[in-house]
């Protein structure tokens, strides 16, 4: 019987920027991959797309905000696996190989955040992969008390700001892209207080809001800073509706989901902006994941969900229904995992590190010990309530402000009024599914 060595091969085309963890360096965190409990991987601080190999193991992980994505090609010599944070990334490096005719989106996956992938790289047939949780926060054991809730939140909160920003150089400016709503709000007030704390000169800080003409955002978040005597950080970025460009935020994004594209959309026309006036500008902070550590979506809107769905379900907004779901996407990942695309794209594409410090663990495991049940008794509308006043109060602890709270309101509704957004950017997933693959044709 003839025997066959296979020789794997590794290829790594993820930036080194991508990794921007404190207190530890990569290598310490990849040899974390394989000396440590999987477990330890969510006391990495910062924010993180890993690849360690022991032999023909390989093990991936990543946090909630960093894109990590894979492709298992075949050769003669053994497999390879390529990894990077984006498709065509993946395609151009197989085009330059002479293996395009193995490639095609959907057979690239996606590393889901939370969770550490082991592979075996011993050829045909290719085991499937293991995946094991790297965070697994407890439900629920927080008292009800409001008060002690939104003061553990917003303390987690300014926690997250404070290390990224003695992270960054002290001469630098910092922008928030910001509409004055909660998320946005509750980040740029932190992160005033906390620059005020350790003395850092406060002409460096901006509030970015985008307005394309009509969009209720400009207005609200001019109000939101008069309202607390703040209006001399805010710049408006204005940009004119009929630039937007679907085929550019898909080929950006690389997905399809007409609610993420029409946020990106929004999230291009910002960052063009900002980049248009400062080309220099590096660093910006926004309220990604704010919306899902407090589960503050329209439940009615989608027919999968009830009230019991989401608040039952650990992380479902961050995660989608979870590894091994039969709704699960091995391309794309699902919740946030999947969806974080909107934000990490755009910023990337223009040049700019971003941060979203609401999707950090320490920030999801408070809000995931928030006795749900008891507070909201099911209802819909309690829940809706809910985010607002645990920020507030919060806010309130932390810095002594009165934050004011305006109703939710999506990204794309706020810069653009939403009769005009669906003229402009119509509403129908198969259009831009179709839009994504032609991409690859």
């Amino acid at each position: 019987m003839t025997s066959h060595h296979y020789i794997e091969r590794i290829v790594n085309l993820i930036e080194p920027s991508v990794n921007d963890l404190y207190g530890t360096t990569v290598q310490e965190a990849e040899r974390m991959l394989f000396e440590s409990p999987a477990g330890e991987i969510a006391r990495l601080a910062g924010s993180f797309a890993l690849v360690a190999n022991q032999g023909k193991t390989v093990r991936m992980a990543r946090s909630l905000d960093r894109p990590m994505r894979y492709f298992l090609a075949k050769q003669q010599a053994g497999p390879m696996l390529i990894i990077s944070s984006r498709i065509d990334t993946i395609r151009e490096w197989l085009r330059d190989e002479g293996l395009a005719a193995q490639f095609h989106p959907s057979y690239t996956r996606m590393v889901p955040a939370h969770h550490v992938v082991e592979l075996q790289l011993i050829g045909c047939p290719d085991p499937d992969p293991v995946y094991t949780r790297f965070l697994s926060p407890e439900m629920a054991t927080l008292p009800p008390d409001l008060d002690h809730i939104g003061t553990a939140y917003i303390a987690a909160l300014a926690e997250e700001i404070a290390q990224w920003l003695d992270h960054l150089p002290s001469s630098e400016p910092i922008g928030v892209c910001f509409s004055g709503g909660i998320d946005s709000g509750s980040v740029f007030l932190t992160t005033l207080h906390v620059m005020r704390k350790r003395g850092m000169h406060l002409a460096r800080l901006k509030a970015f809001v985008l307005d394309l003409g009509n969009g209720p955002d400009a207005e609200q978040a001019r109000t939101f800073l008069h309202f607390l005597g703040l209006d001399m950080y805010l710049e408006t970025i204005e940009a004119d509706q009929s630039a937007l460009n679907i085929q550019e935020t898909i080929r950006i994004v690389e997905d399809y989901k007409p609610l993420d594209i029409q946020s990106a959309t929004m999230a291009v026309a910002l960052c063009r902006g900002i980049r248009t006036r400062y080309p220099d500008w590096r660093f910006l902070l926004d309220g990604d994941g704010g919306d899902e550590n407090l589960k503050d979506y329209p439940i009615e809107q989608n027919p999968e969900l009830t009230i019991r769905s989401v608040i039952h379900n650990p992380m479902l907004y961050q995660e989608g229904w979870g590894v091994g779901k039969i709704k699960h996407s091995l391309t794309y990942s699902g919740g946030l995992s999947r969806s974080y695309a909107r934000t990490y794209a755009p910023t990337h594409h223009f040049g700019f590190q971003g941060f979203s410090p609401y999707t950090r663990p320490s920030l999801i495991s408070v809000a995931e010990a928030i006795p749900f049940i008891r507070l909201t008794e099911y209802s819909n509308e309690k829940l809706y309530d809910l985010k607002g006043e645990i920020v507030r109060r919060g806010i309130a602890a932390l810095t002594g402000l009165e934050m004011p709270v305006f109703p939710k309101r999506r990204f794309q509704h706020g810069a653009l009024a939403e009769d005009a957004l669906h003229r402009a950017l119509p509403y129908r997933e198969g259009d831009y599914r179709s839009q994504f693959l032609a991409l690859y044709q």
